[in-house]
């Protein structure tokens, strides 16, 4: 059987193969996140003509947090190479900025599907349904492989309803194993909230609101991670062994320490301390 651990490590943004899409077809509002307003389309003004930021190792200090927790996963350099054959949105013909601005969202998040799927098939209490798994991921794989027109007028939302489906269950079948009562904490809002020590092993965290919220020292092994909103959230010395589901960005939004336990798909953000 394949070992899709490798697939997992490609699904990440490389600057160094893309035009610097997340810099221009993204929009962000002036906030705690970013230090300014830019609309869809524009570039924004740290982008260099070589398409990389000018302020990338000072970004949190200049006031852009939001883009230090961002990942395309892979879309930007697919989308640059592959849908728009290396042709960049500088040279390009007229309307070509227009194109790749309405392509990148959608084929990030199709992308952003493709870790998921990915990942579900590193599990091994989700084998009965790897065959599904694996058919559902070539699927948004050639999906993610159309035309610019095609990828503007796909239905992505109709699409992830699909795969959400199959992820619910793998996840039913992934955290069946952990001892104890399973806990739902689904869409639960817990922002803020004093968690410190709290068992969360095989806990359902989808889409929940973990903002600002105290995991210090939490068990959160076997937990499904899929969407919790983990901005600011406090992991210092949290265990999130085999937790699932859990991307770049979520970890990167989070503040942990060096003894926080991450899963193997996960790297430890370069902002995280000793001290939390």
């Amino acid at each position: 059987m394949r070992d899709h651990t490798a697939d997992l490590a490609g699904l990440r943004g490389d600057c160094a193969r893309c035009f610097g899409l997340c810099c221009v077809a993204l929009p962000f509002a002036a906030s705690s996140d970013f230090a300014l307003d830019k609309p869809a389309g524009r570039p924004c003004p740290n982008l260099g003509d070589d398409h990389r930021c000018g302020i990338h190792d000072r970004l949190r200090q200049r006031g852009f947090t939001g883009c230090t927790v961002y990942d395309c996963f892979g879309a930007g350099q697919r989308v640059s190479q592959v849908t728009f054959g290396g042709r960049d949105w500088r040279t390009g013909p007229p309307g070509h900025l227009r194109r790749m601005t309405e392509v990148f969202p959608v084929v990030r998040q199709l992308h952003e599907l493709l870790r998921y799927l990915t990942e579900a098939l590193t599990l091994p209490a989700a084998r009965p349904l790897h065959a599904e798994l694996r058919r559902m991921r070539e699927r948004t794989e050639a999906l993610a492989s159309g035309t610019p027109g095609e990828l503007a007028a796909l239905d992505v939302p109709a699409h992830r309803q699909e795969v959400d489906v199959l992820l619910l269950r793998t996840s039913e079948l992934a955290r069946a194993g952990t001892r104890g009562r399973k806990k739902n904490r689904r869409h639960a809002d817990l922002l803020g909230a004093r968690l410190r020590g709290a068992d969360l092993s095989g806990a359902d965290l989808r889409g929940a609101c973990l903002i600002a919220a105290d995991l210090t020292g939490a068990d959160l092994r076997g937990a499904d991670l899929i969407g919790a909103d983990l901005r600011d959230t406090d992991l210092t010395d949290a265990d999130l062994t085999g937790a699932f589901f859990l991307t770049q960005p979520q970890a990167t939004a989070a503040r942990g320490s060096a003894g926080t336990r991450l899963p193997d798909s996960v790297t430890r953000p370069a902002h995280w301390t000793a001290g939390g």
